[in-house]
């Protein structure tokens, strides 16, 4: 669709500036930083019955309460920071999505490395998709994370919500064909695969 600019976007991206920025700035830039990548999954799993535009408006109150995503201080939070945040009203105050958050940065922790690990899962054959219908909400890929996640104690990560930490982390690129972004996305993924490979053991 055309948006701002006269550039031709993804469908979902024109109904707010912020999905704009979101879209042209974000979605599907590879993201190859362990704490970056943590808060990408613990903003989807947030958003896990909400509107993603609720997760973007609360995201500088999100970082400033969770020490900016910073694995091994969220690790060390215990039940005074889960109370703590429950009173935060600018955030999401949900006990088990707070909960699950600790313990997914505890979880982290142990991995080592977490965003090589997450980038073991990327598809080897990037998809192109060319039309709405082409954009799945999860993946044989995204369910082995997901599974895998499980095993290692990681809570709120089914695959619906991998499959969109996949998308947001730029492991697939579900621009549409024709968006103004996608091929520019499509170089710096296929790099970004290779650096990912290159750092695993």
């Amino acid at each position: 669709m055309v948006g701002p600019g006269g550039r031709r976007r993804c469908w979902w991206s024109l109904g707010s500036p912020e999905y704009v920025r979101y879209h042209d700035e974000e979605w599907g830039r590879p993201v190859l930083d362990d704490d970056r990548v943590f808060e990408r999954l613990c903003l989807e799993a947030f958003q896990a019955g909400l509107s993603w535009l609720t997760i973007l408006r609360k995201r500088e109150a999100f970082r400033a309460a969770f020490a900016d995503f910073r694995i091994d201080r969220v690790a060390a939070f215990d039940g005074r920071d889960v109370e703590r945040l429950l009173a935060d009203d600018r955030i999401v105050r949900n006990r088990r999505k707070i909960e699950a958050a600790i313990e997914n940065a505890r979880r982290a922790r142990e991995l080592g490395p977490f965003a090589p690990f997450v980038w073991s899962f990327a598809p080897r054959r990037p998809r192109a998709p060319r039309r709405r219908s082409d954009v799945p909400p999860s993946t044989a890929e995204s369910l082995a994370l997901a599974r895998e996640l499980k095993r290692l104690g990681f809570r709120f990560v089914g695959a619906t919500t991998a499959y969109a930490l996949m998308q947001a982390c730029g492991l697939v690129n579900d621009h549409i064909a024709g968006c103004w972004v996608r091929p520019a996305i499509a170089k710096e993924r296929a790099a970004a695969a290779r650096e990912m490979a290159a750092s695993r053991p």
